[in-house]
């Protein structure tokens, strides 16, 4: 059989022509066999019908199967033809709602008539650089694909959008300007791209109007040049008109407007600035009124008026411009209103010179009244010998004036679009373009006339050039391939054309016939009839001689020649323009200049494109006698230039196509969507594409989809594309059907579907096969369940039975067992009774007995308890009077022998000590009064140098009056600084209070510790004799360590004994005398100096002998006191083994425990007063050392001077020992001596600094005073005041410091009073606990040292003012992160503060402004210079993040320093309050934290799309469909850019071990991932809500997978908590929304309590995008779309579509502590940090 035949076979889908829809669907009942001569259907309403299939009936149009139904590319269906298009259209417009559709290099757009949520910004991001078959079709994905090719292969663009009136092609063309404008930004600061949007309004309020078929219909066309850059951003734009509608000026048909900038004045017409126009509603005028309709529904005129003012302005058109425009369109509806009235002869008609609106329009335009009012009725007649003026006729005046209103109007019109291309033009360089062509599309009414005709020529020129692109595409993907090329025959519309422009053709004709002075359009239809008659395009309608018939691509058009000439002509009468010329407004005489005088319009400058800008429609010129060019040739050359420009550009093509003539939203009219199909060349496309090879698969997409059809053996190979061939080889008999390229696989027309035939007829076998196996599983699986429950009921029946009978057998058994024991237990109990109670009445007996000896022992004992404590108080007593009165002895001798000491050694030595010290008092005199003289002349210079510099007191008036000011605000500083003072009395007051306090609190512990002492020895007895023998034990332990420390006392003792016991003469005290005469010495000779160091050995052994006799008395009582404490001790001894002989009685033992406890605390207190007196006696002997070894100093230095001294002295040395005290004594007086010299020349020193100083302040003030007098008057006292503030700061910053010192002063004596009251706590501690004193002091001696060791380094850095730009350089600006890696995290951070803390310290402002000032610019210089680096951004936010960290923590803010340790705490701030600082840081953080979130998504944007919704994680899962011409769009790139999930992952996990790694805060890190999940979420949503590819069950699984390891990874880094998985619920819903079933109401109430984070229109969108992948799965249909919107109804959704993906979380940085010390931090030496001091 025939392969075509075979094709129409039973249950095989085709369509058939209906005169209602067009085609019509029927399904074959029969198959078709060749001969046959009629084909059996059954339409879709179950009609039979008979196909004729004979001569003139071909076989009718097979239908694609319902998988390809609805694809974005017309070119994917398998058959492609007129019926299969339509369909695609229809089922993509009303079911999915989806508006735009390609086919081929074609973008259909149809018409909703309703607003769209599709042209959101969020969307125009989404297409932004994605591949124009990657989304679904759309006028963004054509813009994108031209900018794309633009920037990649530098060539221009054009977009060229077309279509009837009300298609939509302002609209489209208006998005993709939008597009444009948000992508390439403006290369300058002009805001260019605002400019040309802004250029929309006002070309629509002149240039659109409301018709029948639109309310907003363009009656122009356009063609606007985008220019650009080689950056590719806006450099400017240009606008071509062609064909302004002038006759809409003077006339309106029924139910059409006029201009919108009509209707727009007369709504503003009672604002302020519009009251002299004198407008009123437009009904009241002729000019908008005659449509009988001047309003539009839904549209605000006066709204509108003002967005088309402000677009004016924002274009830069004066308001004096503004105002003349708004003038001048005034004008014309007044003139429209004049008028004319008829003469009585008929043949004459005139204006009344009062006629209102005349006038106005006179005075509107600034023209005499009189020369209009005659002109407009009159014209001028010139012939060869005179000049005639003739009146005209009523229709002549009419037709004159509304020619006069046309002309001005459509020069107002070139007046706008020359301004608005002035405005948008820039002088930046531009290097491509991109145009957009919004022109008019073909027309067809039942009266065309003049404004058809060029319209349709337009569109045959269009036509051909579409044409001719696409026949070059397809040649080029045919040679690219390899694949032989064929020559396709498609028609050509180049007769047509020709029948229009040639030699002698219309145009031709219609200009000539302009030129006769009697011309008729008659007259030039029949020149047409008689020359064209035999065109094959051209016809003479049978019953008309006035009107011509043109064959176009399209149809055949019939126009009528009425009207031609006169609009050819386009006939304005010269004087009428002449009395424009002299308007006194200078706007509207320079609208009717002539060419030659007008000004040149304004180019784009150098560096454009090869093509000249210029607007295409010249200006018009007034009708004179000489030869002007005709509307039909302007239009033909402005079209050549408008046609060179594209060919010159790469072309883009947008067909509009209008779904209805009602303007409903929503209804598809087959018929006139066919209409425009065919008028705007999509058929064509469609033809051109199907008479080569349109289905084209890639050989993996190929193989992943019909690998079921190949055979077993052919799966083995490895060669996929040797696979296919083998495939299709065997599948498909005629090899002309397809063939093999280089990287495809090109089928004719049918040819997929039969192989989608084949692999749906394989598939069924199989799921046939399936269905069997399982449903036999099923039915075995049933039968063994029954089995094996009978069997389970039968097992647990017999098991009941059995267990019942086994409970009343052991129910039988057990009473037997009761009764038995229960008579045993009743004769037991009553046996037991009876012996129970005798033993109960014999114990009560006894112990009566017992009780009363008990008494009686207890009340002896408590007796003599008594008489013991009597005789111990009274031995204590006795004992405590004997110690006293030794202790007093003791004193007083001491006392004696010091006082007799003293008066010994200063007898006759008080008259040598006056003398010496009037002899010192008298030098100190001299020497004062000389330096008082110095002072005196000091201060007398100091003096004449302040006269000197305040000289010129009479110019200074006005500085000395700010000074003193000044000085009353220092003043007020000063007596601030007084209550500050007073505050810091207040303080110590308070201090002093709190030692009072805490003395009390002592003597109450003490009391407390008395108390608890009193309680223990009260405790019970039972516990003593329990403990005594463990307590005997304890305290010879005790007694034994006392041993061994009096011990090592005696041992101390002894070794200073042996210290100080040297031999040598000891001195009694009759040996010592006084002398009663010491003021003459005599002199001793020369020869006894040799003797001097016997003597001062003498004078040594004297003074250790003073010192020995000293300690002489002590040593003897403390000797006595040791053997007295020997004796105690043995004492003890013998009664502690008494106590262990005698432990019969009770009473013994707790005497002898009292009188040890009380013997041991007395030796106790005995031991520690030894002590001390030990440790007094070793202060002495040491200062009693050091005064020896000054004395042997003084005598070595003074021996020589007064040797001869030395032979009156006595032997015992006594009087050398008076001489070494007055020696003594004089160097003390000399010491002050010096003291007072040195400070005296300190004085003099700051004297003559000062002196210095003011006259450097002079000098400073001399030159300032010379500035000043050569400023101005205002300036030399804002210079003054300006010096004085200075001056004043200066001392400010003095009296800070002072301040600062006294602050110092405070808290270190606050210090000291802390360690002093610890130091008495510790002595309360030591008294407290007696044996652990001498350990505690050690201990305490030890801390303190380590605490001095640890200040050595307090945690600052000292960092010169000239070594700033070389701190940041090293620490900011050339730091790499690598550099302090292996350091503690953020280490430059904890250096700035620690250099900071130091200027703080020294309270430097200036120093701390400059670091941190300093410290930020060098982080953005390094942020700006590394804007795409993640690990610097990311290094530099932790380490911004830790410094405002660190300024808080150590800010001295109780709320921040909870968490501080004490040595934190002691390296807060001191001085200033920097709460300003941590702002400015916080917002340089939220920046940074900006950057890198940009960074990371510039990162992980282009990974999303491929690796969550394209890759296969898992494999087999998706299929392919068949893919269309976009899918091989030339604005794809060549390589693979594909990436997986395991790679997104990865850059997660490298994004978190680079964050982590530089110690950037958890809560931070946690805020990054939640925004890059919830990007990860919102680019994948918007991509999957704009693919119709991608919407499928199979993806949905994917999706969720995909989904699943996120979750997992987030899992695993312990972020659960940061909110990122909950960013992904919308995805997660949307893969939901995907698998769930869509059939049912049940469904829906489903899908709605699921799908709770989705929108409404949303979910709609996926449920419209919903694509089955097989032809098993179901499309979702459109009643259940229906019940979904009903179900959420009650949503009050956004009506937002797409997720915004730049959105960024609000970022918090909370704060974060360190327990780091700054102390501890060590500065590596690669940081080149060594001229950083540490403080």
């Amino acid at each position: 059989m025939d392969t075509l035949a075979g094709l129409y076979r039973s249950n095989t889908k085709v369509w058939i022509p209906d005169p209602d829809e067009v085609w019509r669907s029927a399904e074959i009942i029969k198959d078709y066999k060749e001969g046959d001569k009629s084909l059996h259907l059954k339409l879709e309403d179950e009609t039979l019908y008979e196909y004729p299939v004979d001569q003139g009936n071909k076989l009718p149009f097979l239908r694609n199967p319902d998988i390809l139904v609805g694809e974005n590319d017309l070119t994917a269906l398998s058959y492609l033809h007129e019926p299969a298009v339509l369909h695609s259209l229809k089922v993509r417009f009303l079911e999915s709602n989806h508006i735009y559709t390609y086919c081929g290099i074609v973008l259909v757009a149809i018409n909703p008539y309703e607003q769209m949520p599709i042209y959101d910004q969020d969307v125009i991001y989404a297409y932004r650089d994605q591949n124009t078959g990657d989304m679904d079709p759309h006028i963004f994905a054509v813009a994108e694909e031209a900018y794309k090719q633009m920037a990649r292969d530098e060539k221009n663009q054009s977009i060229i959008v077309s279509g009837e009136s009300g298609a939509g092609k302002t609209v489209s063309a208006k998005h993709a300007m939008h597009f444009f404008a948000t992508v390439g930004g403006s290369a300058s600061e002009t805001n260019i791209e605002a400019k040309v949007l802004a250029s929309n309004p006002i070309m629509e309020a002149i240039g659109n109007a409301k018709t029948t078929r639109n309310d907003n219909s363009s009656r122009f066309g356009k063609y606007i040049q985008i220019g650009f850059d080689k950056r590719s951003r806006i450099t400017g734009a240009n606008m071509r008109t062609y064909l302004l509608e002038k006759s809409r000026v003077v006339f309106q048909a029924e139910a059409e407007r006029n201009y919108h900038i009509f209707y727009q004045l007369c709504a503003s017409a009672s604002l302020p600035d519009f009251k002299d126009l004198g407008l009123t509603c437009a009904e009241d005028f002729f000019y908008t009124s005659q449509g009988d309709n001047t309003s539009i529904d839904g549209v605000d005129d006066a709204d509108d008026f003002e967005k088309t003012r402000h677009a004016f302005t924002l274009l830069g058109v004066k308001e004096s411009h503004q105002t003349t425009i708004f003038r001048i369109i005034a004008a014309i509806l007044h003139l429209g209103n004049v008028e004319i009235q008829v003469e009585e002869d008929g043949d004459a008609c005139s204006i009344s010179s009062e006629d209102e609106h005349l006038n106005k329009f006179c005075s509107l335009l600034g023209v005499e009244c009189s020369q209009m009012q005659h002109w407009l009725c009159h014209y001028k007649l010139v012939t060869m010998a005179e000049t005639y003026v003739k009146s005209m006729s009523v229709q002549q005046v009419v037709n004159a004036r509304n020619a006069l209103a046309k002309h001005i109007y459509a020069q107002l019109f070139s007046w706008i679009v020359q301004h608005v291309n002035k405005a948008m033009h820039t002088t930046v360089k531009q290097h491509s373009f991109i145009g957009v062509l919004d022109i008019y599309g073909f027309e067809t009414f039942e009266v065309n006339s003049f404004e058809q005709f060029c319209i349709n020529y337009a569109n045959e020129k269009l036509q051909q050039q579409f044409n001719l692109h696409v026949f070059k595409l397809e040649q080029e993907e045919y040679m690219k391939e390899g694949i032989p090329w064929t020559l396709i025959d498609f028609c050509d519309n180049q007769p047509c054309i020709d029948l229009i422009e040639m030699k002698l053709g219309i145009l031709d004709l219609l200009d000539e016939e302009c030129k006769v002075p009697k011309g008729t359009d008659q007259n030039w239809a029949q020149k047409l009839y008689d020359q064209h008659a035999s065109s094959q395009h051209f016809q003479k309608p049978r019953m008309s001689n006035a009107s011509f018939i043109i064959l176009h691509f399209t149809d055949k058009v019939e126009y009528q020649s009425e009207g031609f000439l006169e609009k050819n002509r386009d006939t304005v009468y010269e004087e009428q323009i002449n009395i424009l010329k002299t308007s006194k407004y200078q706007m509207v005489a320079d609208l009717f200049q002539d060419e030659k005088d007008a000004a040149p319009t304004t180019s784009m400058g150098k560096g454009t494109s090869k093509i000249s800008v210029r607007s295409a429609r010249p200006v018009v010129k007034a009708a004179n006698k000489e030869h002007k060019k005709m509307v039909g040739h302007q239009f033909r050359n402005s079209l050549h230039l408008l046609m060179e420009t594209l060919n010159a550009t790469t072309p883009h093509y947008v067909r509009c196509i209008k779904p209805n003539d009602e303007k409903l939203p929503f209804k598809f009219d087959p018929v006139r969507v066919v209409q425009q199909l065919r008028a705007c060349g999509v058929l064509e496309t469609i033809h051109i594409s199907a008479a080569g090879f349109p289905s084209r698969w890639s050989y993996h997409d190929f193989f992943n989809r019909y690998r079921v059809l190949m055979k077993e053996r052919d799966l083995s190979k490895n060669d996929k594309k040797q696979m296919c061939q083998t495939l299709l080889e065997d599948l498909i008999t005629d090899p002309d059907k397809f063939q093999f390229g280089r990287t495809k696989i090109f089928f004719r027309a049918g040819q997929v579907a039969y192989l989608e035939k084949l692999r749906a007829v394989k598939f069924r076998a199989a799921t046939i096969t399936i269905q069997k196996t399982v449903r036999g599983w099923l039915q075995r699986v049933k039968y063994k369940r029954l089995r094996q429950a009978a069997i389970v009921i039968q097992c647990y029946t017999r098991g009941h039975l059995a267990r019942r009978l086994a409970e009343h057998l052991r129910r039988m058994r057990a009473a037997f067992i009761f009764q038995k024991q229960y008579r045993m237990l009743q004769i037991l109990r009553a046996f037991q009774r009876v012996p129970t109670a005798t033993i109960t009445m014999q114990a009560f007996a006894r112990g009566m007995f017992v009780r009363r000896i008990y008494h009686k022992i207890l009340a002896e004992h408590e007796a003599t308890i008594l008489q013991k404590y009597t005789r111990g108080w009274l031995a204590r007593t006795c004992f405590c009077r004997v110690r006293d009165a030794r202790q007093e002895l003791k004193a007083l001798k001491i006392e004696a022998c010091s006082a007799q000491h003293l008066k010994k050694l200063n007898i006759g030595m008080e008259n040598k000590v006056n003398k010496e010290y009037k002899l010192l008092n008298e030098q100190l005199s001299t020497l004062m009064s000389s330096y008082s003289s110095e002072v005196e002349k000091l201060k007398k210079e100091l003096a004449q140098y302040q006269q000197s510099q305040w000289g010129d007191s009479s110019q200074l008036v006005s500085l000395q009056e700010e000074v003193g000011h000044l000085q009353l605000k220092l003043e007020k500083a000063n007596s601030e600084r007084k209550v500050m003072e007073d505050s810091y009395i207040k303080e110590q007051d308070l201090l002093r209070r709190l030692i009072s306090d805490l003395e009390e609190e002592n003597a109450l512990l003490k009391q407390e510790k008395e108390e608890l002492d009193s309680s223990i020895l009260c405790q019970s007895e039972d516990e003593y004799a329990r403990n005594t023998v463990e307590e005997n034990i304890q305290m010879r332990k005790e007694l034994e360590e006392e041993r061994s420390r009096y011990q090592n006392l005696v041992k101390e003792y002894s070794a200073l004994e042996q210290r100080y016991d040297q031999p040598g003469h000891r001195r009694n005290s009759s040996n010592q005398s006084s002398l009663e005469s010491d003021s003459n010495y005599p002199s001793v000779s020369t020869s006894e100096t040799a003797d001097a160091e016997d003597r001062t050995q003498q004078v040594q052994v004297q003074s250790m002998g003073h010192a020995q006799g000293e300690v002489e008395s002590p040593r003897q009582e403390l000797e006595s006191e040791n053997r007295k404490l020997k004796n105690e001790l043995d004492e003890l001894r013998k009664a502690i083994a008494d106590q262990a002989i005698q432990n019969d009685s009770s009473s013994d033992i707790e005497d002898n425990y009292n009188l040890l406890l009380n013997q041991l605390k007395s030796a106790n207190e005995e031991l520690e007063v030894r002590k001390e007196e030990v440790l007094i006696l070793r202060a002495q002997i040491m200062k009693t050392a050091q005064q020896k070894e000054m004395a042997t100093n003084l005598v070595t230095e003074r021996v020589m001077d007064f040797a001869e001294d030395w032979g009156y002295l006595n032997e015992d040395g006594e009087l050398g020992l008076a001489y070494q005290g007055l020696k003594q004594v004089a160097r003390l007086l000399e010491m002050q001596l010096q003291d007072q010299r040195r400070e005296h020349e300190q004085e003099v020193e700051a004297l003559k600094n000062q002196v210095d100083v003011m006259k450097e302040e002079q000098e400073k003030q001399q030159q300032a005073f010379l500035q000043t007098l050569e400023r101005l008057p205002e300036a030399q006292v804002e210079f003054g005041l300006q010096q004085e503030i200075t001056r004043l700061t200066n001392e400010n910053l003095v009296l800070k410091e002072l301040l600062e010192k006294l602050e110092k002063n405070e808290k270190k004596l606050r210090k000291q009073l802390k360690f002093h009251l610890k130091k008495v706590r510790d002595f309360e501690a030591t008294q407290a606990i007696v044996p652990m004193r001498g350990r505690r002091w050690r201990e305490h001696n030890v801390q303190v040292a380590v605490q001095r060791k640890e200040k050595d380094f307090q945690g600052m850095l000292e960092c010169y003012n000239e070594d700033e730009p070389l701190l940041i350089q090293n620490l900011v600006t050339d730091l790499k992160p690598e550099a302090v890696s292996a350091t503690v995290p953020c280490l430059p951070a904890y250096i700035l503060y620690m250099c900071i803390r130091h200027a703080d310290y020294i309270s430097d402002e200036q120093k701390v402004h400059s670091l941190l000032t300093s410290t930020m610019n060098g982080i953005k210089k390094v942020l700006k210079k590394n804007n795409n680096d993640f690990q610097m951004t990311s290094f530099w936010l932790a380490n911004t993040c830790r410094l405002l960290h660190c300024l808080k923590q150590y800010s001295g803010d109780a709320g921040f320093m909870t968490q501080n340790t004490p040595k934190q705490n002691e390296h807060c701030l001191k001085n200033f309050d920097l709460s300003e600082y941590c702002q400015v840081l916080s917002h340089l953080s939220v920046q940074i934290y900006q950057q890198l979130i940009k960074i990371s998504e510039g990162i992980l944007q282009p990974m999303i799309v491929s690796a969550v919704l394209e890759n296969e994680s898992i494999q087999g899962l998706s299929g392919i469909k068949p893919m269309g011409y976009r899918n091989r769009s030339s604005s794809m790139p060549d390589g693979d850019s594909s990436y997986s999930l395991d790679e997104i992952i990865h850059q997660l996990n490298t994004f978190h071990s680079i964050m982590c790694d530089q110690g950037l805060d958890p809560e931070v890190v946690q805020q990054v991932f939640k925004q890059l999940f919830y990007m990860i979420n919102a680019v994948a949503l918007n991509n999957l809500l704009l693919r119709k590819d991608v919407c499928s069950w199979s993806t949905g699984m994917q999706l969720r997978f995909n989904i699943s390891q996120l979750e997992e990874w987030l899992h695993g880094k312990n972020l659960q908590q940061s909110g990122a998985a909950q960013t992904l619920d919308p995805l997660i819903q949307a893969a939901q929304l995907l698998q769930l079933k869509k059939k049912t109401s049940e469904d829906a109430e489903a899908i709605c309590s699921l799908c709770t984070s989705l929108t409404t229109q949303q979910i709609v969108k996926i449920l419209n995008l919903y694509t089955p992948v097989n032809e098993f799965e179901e499309r979702v249909t459109v009643a259940f779309i229906r019940d979904i919107q009903k179900h959420l109804q009650e949503r009050n959704d956004p009506p937002q579509l797409l997720l915004d993906f730049k959105h960024i979380f609000p970022v918090l940085f909370p704060f974060n502590p360190s327990s780091i010390t700054m102390d501890s931090i060590h500065i590596p030496a690669s940081l080149n940090l060594e001229f950083l001091k540490k403080v």
